[in-house]
């Protein structure tokens, strides 16, 4: 099989499963997760990121090469998501950016137009945006000419377990948007992220369902597997459902009796 990768804003990804650093219970299991999972990409929170304090830090604990994408996580609207995007850089954290604008905090959807306000700002100064959204095709195309790097869809609600309630509308905006489609949010279990794969989806984010579970080790790795073979069925081409029962194998019996015999 030919070498597949992930080509995103300018690199190649060869794990589709990218994991959030939240909700571990310990940073060491986090980083024994992030290595069983083999995963190339991980989102931090920037409160979390503080390279002068003398406590822990939680990326000292990022396994050497994995990409890390700061979280706009807490910005309300899209002048604060600019402004820890910028804090970001400062830090020393580089230019890929999980754009999130929340100003609902029971369901924590995101806001869907002040997240395309400011993937405008930060595409402009150069970093890789990769905007959490609801998903809309109409929003998705802005976001994709406003200069956004991949486009982020929930798949429900975050840290809720429920799965890609938001089937049909994914698969709408794998077929028609250019940019790779990674659901986050919501995805409770590898098969989950399995079904995100087999429609064509880049990549999947997970968190919750990884940092809570009894064995967040053993279940990373289930969650890398699952997205693996997810993606192999894609590429292989899963055939369609049928209305109907089709043999596999010839229905003639040939055990039937010869009646001239």
């Amino acid at each position: 099989m030919a070498e597949d990768f992930l080509e995103i804003a300018g690199e190649k990804i060869n794990n589709r499963l990218f994991i959030g650093s939240g909700k571990f219970s310990a940073y060491s299991i986090m980083k024994k997760a992030l290595e069983e999972a083999g995963t190339e990409v991980v989102t931090v929170a920037l409160r979390r990121v503080d390279e002068s304090s003398k406590l822990e830090n939680i990326l000292d604990y990022i396994p050497q090469g994995c990409k890390v994408m700061i979280n706009t996580s807490g910005a309300r609207d899209a002048q604060e998501a600019v402004r820890i995007a910028r804090l970001g850089q400062a830090a020393g954290s580089g230019n890929w950016i999980k754009l999130e604008v929340i100003r609902d905090n029971k369901y924590l959807l995101p806001d869907n137009l002040e997240t395309l306000k400011a993937i405008e700002v930060l595409a402009k100064e150069g970093f890789r945006v990769f905007p959490y959204m609801n998903p809309d095709l109409s929003i998705a195309r802005r976001m994709v000419d406003a200069g956004a790097s991949a486009i982020m869809p929930l798949g429900s609600p975050i840290g809720s377990n429920r799965g890609i309630k938001t089937r049909e509308i994914i698969e709408i905006l794998v077929s028609e948007i250019k940019l790779p489609v990674i659901v986050d949010a919501g995805l409770g279990k590898p098969s989950e992220a399995c079904e995100c794969m087999e429609l064509g989806c880049a990549a999947v984010l997970v968190n919750t369902a990884i940092a809570v579970s009894e064995d967040p080790v053993r279940m990373a790795k289930a969650f890398a597997q699952a997205v693996y073979a997810g993606r192999l069925a894609y590429l292989a081409g899963i055939p369609a459902a049928g209305k109907i029962a089709c043999s596999s194998s010839p229905l003639t019996g040939f055990l039937r009796e010869d009646k001239k015999s």
